[in-house]
């Protein structure tokens, strides 16, 4: 199977959307084995795999293929595989895993892994998991858990490697060779220096480490760039501070000062890769949901966000039939109309989207708030006349009716401009109330410019065109 791949990856033919997926025929043999119940083959077939690509597997097949996969696999299980795993589908793999099984395969995990596997498990499962845990481990999990959920505490590893003040480049080497293989993480990139009360004063690479010579300080090789979290920092904050600062890991400190763990640039950026995705399923209106969700699951997440659009859009008629004997008589309003609303729907999406973003990321602060609202709006006013000419011009040409054109013209030039105000501006007092700009603004945008698109087009027509 592997001669399968990289023939695969050779091949400069191959389609780039198949580039690291998983083929359908390796599923497929795969699927055979087990349907077959031959486990020497399936072994054979899934160890060349990433673990990554396993879980992709595992999420792709059925439950009831899951399930024969997993018991046939057996002790092969790797613990990688559950941390790469969708949290929707990874309680059930654990549910399958023999408790033998789930013993070894967490051993294999570095504390933050098994902690974040930990923390998304219902109480039953996290109790069988705590038992195959040895007392160290489990140790270890109870005082992380007992940090609160999506702070530092949780998301650092315990597994660190520190060195004092005083030792040489030699010291923290011969430290290093010496020290048990368990005892050291799997992955590290720096040495943490720190002062006899465990207070972190400093990072050392490995770069520099292994370059120097051995009579070197370690403080003669500390980077410039070096920051110090607090286990209480929301993970958020933390994955911000490694993108803002390009750190690679950091020290994680408790309430007075000392050294408890690390964070690494893996972890942060899985971080930031999940506060991306769950902004943009906020603005969709879908929650936090996965492909794995249940029909029950799903319906329940995607329920009370259209039970709001259709209060919006409620609204939107409520000031429709406000105008009831100015659309009886021109029937033209009734199909221009929806362009109005459209189009500023449209407008105050992109100017929503670009506030949403920037306040993730702090680039929208209160020193630059009013320029990029006065922005949006300038870019709206924009927009809302070089659309105002076309829709002037195709009323006319359609309808015949120069005073309906102008209508719709100057409909469409205030619905925009209120669309980059709306935009901007709702995100914005949103988050100064303490609700989330991804979860609730889109709801608000879209009536206000349904509303206003609405109220502008159709008041304009009753006052001029009656």
């Amino acid at each position: 199977m592997s001669d399968q791949v990289a023939e695969t990856d050779a091949n400069p033919e191959t389609d780039e959307a198949e580039a690291y997926v998983l083929g359908k025929r390796d599923v497929a043999a795969i699927l055979y084995t087990v349907e077959i119940e031959d486990r020497e083959k399936l072994i054979e077939l899934m160890e060349p795999l990433h673990a990554a690509d396993i879980a992709d597997l595992l999420e792709q097949i059925n439950t009831f293929d899951r399930a024969r996969l997993i018991r046939l696999y057996g002790h092969e299980f790797d613990g990688e595989i559950l941390s790469e795993l969708d949290e929707g589908i990874r309680d059930e793999v654990v549910s399958l895993l023999a408790p033998k099984v789930l013993q070894e395969a967490m051993r294999e995990l570095d504390s933050d892994d098994v902690v974040d596997i930990f923390e998304d498990l219902e109480d039953a499962q996290q109790a069988t998991m705590l038992g195959a845990l040895d007392d160290v481990d489990r140790a270890v999990v109870e005082q992380a858990l007992s940090y609160p959920e999506y702070s530092a505490g949780r998301l650092m590893q315990r597994e660190v490697v520190m060195a004092p003040q005083h030792w040489t480049v030699g010291a923290a080497i011969d430290h290093l060779r010496a020290t048990p293989e368990a005892e050291l993480p799997d992955q590290f990139y720096h040495i943490i220096v720190v002062d006899p009360r465990l207070h972190p004063v400093g990072n050392v690479t490995l770069g520099k480490l292994m370059r120097s010579k051995r009579d070197t300080l370690l403080t003669a090789l500390m980077e410039d760039s070096f920051q110090i979290i607090p286990a209480t920092r929301d993970e958020g904050d933390v994955a911000y501070a490694f993108n803002q600062y390009h750190l690679i890991s950091a020290p994680v400190v408790d309430e007075d000062g000392r050294l408890i763990g690390v964070i690494t640039i893996d972890d942060a950026m899985a971080v930031l890769d999940e506060e991306h995705e769950e902004d943009i399923l906020r603005l969709a209106g879908v929650g936090e949901s996965s492909l794995s969700d249940r029909v029950i699951e799903t319906t329940k997440q995607r329920l009370p966000w259209l039970a709001v659009n259709l209060l919006t859009a409620i609204a939107a008629s409520m000031v429709i039939s406000q105008f009831e004997v100015a659309l009886a008589q021109i029937v033209a309003l009734a199909v221009l109309m929806p362009i109005v609303a459209s189009m500023g729907g449209n407008a105050g999406t992109q100017s929503l989207t670009v506030a949403v973003r920037a306040l993730a990321t702090k680039d929208l602060t209160g020193s630059n708030v009013w320029r990029v609202i006065r922005r949006e709006c300038l870019v709206g006013l924009i927009n809302g006349t070089i659309f105002a000419v076309i829709m002037g011009i195709v009323g006319i040409i359609w309808f015949g009716s120069p005073a309906l054109g102008g209508v719709i013209a100057v409909a469409m030039v205030i619905n925009m401009v209120i669309a980059g105000l709306a935009g901007t501006g709702i995100p914005i007092l949103l988050e100064r109330v303490g609700v989330d700009p991804a979860l609730a603004s889109g709801a608000f945008v879209t009536t206000v410019t349904d509303v206003v698109g609405f109220f502008a087009f159709l008041g304009l027509a009753a006052a001029v065109l009656l």
